[in-house]
């Protein structure tokens, strides 16, 4: 009996590190996303909008800073430049609060706000860690009606950024 303990001990040791290499890890991208009002990808992780993938990684929309796409230049999340697909418009005041959903936190530079070509706001971090929720006031001044508004989140110790687009109805 005592040989067959050991025996199980051994072949136990011997699968375990094969274990821990072959569980499957977390998203390495798995990170933040606007809540409210609902970011597209909220939308597609609501199921209010019909969407492949990014249903299931709503945080995960990752990419180069400087891009002006709601994917971040990622394929996996093109559902989210489909200007066509019925995205909810939600009705904002001409000021209005951004929150981001913050799944894995980082060290952060800027928040931006672009309504077309147009930067509306800009929030300075200077490389602070945020907390798991974080809001901002964004004051659209003379814009109105339906917009199509992108957030991005720089992150300051990458060169990479998050990506969100939210379809307001600014005054509406």
């Amino acid at each position: 009996m005592n040989r067959k303990r050991r025996l199980a001990v051994t072949v136990g040791a011997a699968i375990a590190p094969l274990l821990v290499v072959t569980v499957p890890a977390g998203s390495a991208s798995a990170h933040g996303y606007i809540s409210n009002p609902p970011s597209r990808q909220a939308q597609c992780a609501a199921g209010t909008v019909k969407c492949g993938p990014i249903k299931w990684e709503p945080q995960s929309v990752e990419g180069p800073k400087g891009l002006t796409s709601c994917s971040g230049g990622d394929e996996r999340w093109a559902d989210l430049d489909d200007d066509s697909k019925g995205w909810k418009v939600t009705p904002v005041p001409s000021t209005t609060s951004f929150s981001w959903q913050l799944e894995a936190r980082h060290a952060t530079s800027t928040w931006q706000y672009f309504v077309g070509a147009k930067k509306v706001a800009e929030f300075n971090d200077h490389g602070a860690i945020p907390g798991a929720t974080v809001t901002h006031q964004v004051d659209f001044g003379g814009i109105s009606g339906k917009q199509k508004v992108l957030a991005v989140w720089n992150i300051a110790d990458t060169e990479n950024a998050f990506y969100a687009c939210i379809d307001v109805n600014i005054g509406g």
